[in-house]
């Protein structure tokens, strides 16, 4: 199999995580230069026609997009370590805190950034700067909704290390090393926390 990916996109990089959560091996890595276009090429768009990445390129040659289902399809060939649910009952409510993550945490990070920074404009034509900055202005709110969570679990979906911290963490470190977002500076002890042992685990460096 051959993982599209690009330096630096957080999407990219959730996948890297759980493959190194996962163990496996044997994932070629072909990088997309999203800086010079390459995900508008003809032969990228045949594979990802909405140009995005990550893409993972299965041996029967099909293409596989979108982040949630590659990493559903690696959770199959890898069951163990289990990062989506033991049952139906588990796995609804990892992918409920995965989903709300998704949407609300990363998306208005990912807003925040695309719309405001200059580094992003090549890739968010046109940027609409008086959005990214509410996007920022509503990212404390939701991101106090994290740190409430972490207060009753260990994790973002309960016990133990799943996708959903996995979606988190990275959402979390596009904001602190474009935006500086920092929870800890905005009394986030517990979000701050979880980020600080997150980044401990070899994933985090994958």
């Amino acid at each position: 199999m051959k993982l599209f990916v690009s330096p630096r996109a957080p999407n990219p990089r959730r996948v890297l995580m759980f493959i190194t959560e996962k163990g496996l091996t044997g994932i070629e890595q072909q990088t997309v230069d999203l800086g010079r276009g390459e995900h508008w090429s003809e032969s990228f768009r045949a594979r990802s026609p909405l140009a995005k990445v990550p893409v993972l390129e299965l041996d029967d040659g099909r293409s596989l997009g979108e982040t949630r289902a590659i990493c559903t399809y690696l959770e199959g060939l890898a069951p163990e370590p289990n990062l989506m649910g033991r049952d139906f009952d588990e796995r609804a409510f990892i992918e409920m805190a995965d989903r709300r993550v998704e949407l609300y945490f990363f998306g208005c990070i990912t807003n925040w950034i695309r719309h405001t920074h200059p580094g992003l404009a090549p890739l968010e034509r046109p940027q609409f700067a008086d959005f990214g900055r509410s996007q920022g202005e509503k990212l404390p709110a939701i991101a106090r909704w994290l740190d409430d969570e972490l207060a009753r679990h260990e994790f973002v979906a309960g016990e133990r290390f799943t996708i959903a911290d996995i979606t988190a963490f990275c959402a979390l470190e596009f904001a602190r090393g474009l935006m500086k977002f920092q929870p800890g500076e905005l009394g986030m002890s517990r979000l701050q926390a979880w980020r600080d042992r997150v980044a401990e685990r070899p994933s985090a460096r994958a």
